[in-house]
């Protein structure tokens, strides 16, 4: 049986935060979900089950937290705002298989919190990312090697920037840096008026499944972000501009020119109309 508060919750959550005399920051990217119907879709695409124990970044007032705990081994999440803990530590004191840590998960040993609360389970990521740390939310989750899966809900833009395509306006070198770690994919879209308060841009729920081999080992791997980065820093350049400006100590120009060629693209081009296999195969030829 749900204690009343996590009736609460889940029937008003806007009256609920007044009853606590909670009030909206807008420096931390707040924007909580009201409408239930989504976070039982997050859980359900998410492919979350008994087995898995689940991380969660910025539960807000925990309308993900109470679907992920009905299906999931164990949750444990973190919320920056120490406002919102005893709120969240009320609601869901009946769940002995949720966590509430207080905490920044910028500045969080990711691999002891999860090995601490979900020992045993398969360890995997769902959560509403506030909108002012999703970039590096993103990037230390991935950074962790910790999770078989990130289904997170993010801004849509940052959506389409994960999982753009070569050419596109929105592909860059994160495009390149998740999808070498991960297979992403855009689950659905939601609208603002599913949140309090409303933002001003639709979010996007993007499920990001782990690669489970590296494709490069740890010393080609440096070279390839390093000619990945030189690539989008001058977009606008041709990429053997783009290289020659990053590796210029190394290469001349003519080299460079050579190299490009032999990996099979024409010297005109540019580095944004490269694939990711297509930039694996540039690194093999740069050192």
């Amino acid at each position: 049986m749900e204690n009343k508060d996590a009736q609460y919750n889940k029937s008003n959550p806007l009256e609920l935060l007044k009853s606590h005399g909670f009030k909206f920051t807008k420096s931390m990217g707040q924007n909580f979900l009201a409408d239930p119907n989504i976070p039982e879709k997050i859980v359900k695409l998410s492919g979350i089950d008994a087995s898995s124990g689940v991380l969660e970044v910025g539960p807000g007032i925990g309308a993900l937290t109470g679907e992920l705990s009905k299906t999931a081994g164990h949750v444990t999440a973190v919320e920056l705002d120490k406002r919102l803990v005893p709120i969240l530590i009320n609601t869901f004191a009946d769940r002995n298989n949720v966590s509430i840590i207080q905490g920044d998960i910028l500045k969080t040993d990711i691999k002891t919190l999860i090995e601490n609360t979900m020992n045993g389970l398969t360890y995997n990521v769902c959560a509403n990312l506030p909108y002012n740390v999703t970039t590096p939310a993103i990037t230390a989750l991935i950074e962790s090697k910790m999770f078989k899966t990130i289904t997170i809900m993010v801004q849509k833009e940052v959506a389409l920037r994960i999982c753009a395509k070569p050419g596109s306006k929105d592909y860059g070198a994160f495009t390149i840096y998740a999808n070498y770690h991960t297979n992403p994919e855009i689950l659905f879209d939601v609208p603002p008026e599913c949140f309090i308060p409303r933002p001003k841009i639709t979010s996007s729920v993007v499920k990001l499944k782990t690669r489970t081999e590296d494709l490069l080992d740890k010393e080609k791997e440096a070279t390839f972000f390093r000619v990945v980065r030189a690539a989008f820093n001058q977009r606008r350049k041709t990429l053997v501009n783009a290289l020659h400006a990053a590796f210029s100590e190394s290469y001349d120009k003519d080299r460079l020119t050579k190299i490009v060629e032999k990996s099979g693209f024409d010297a005109r081009i540019r580095g944004e109309m490269l694939s990711l296999e297509d930039f694996i195969k540039l690194s093999f030829f740069i050192e």
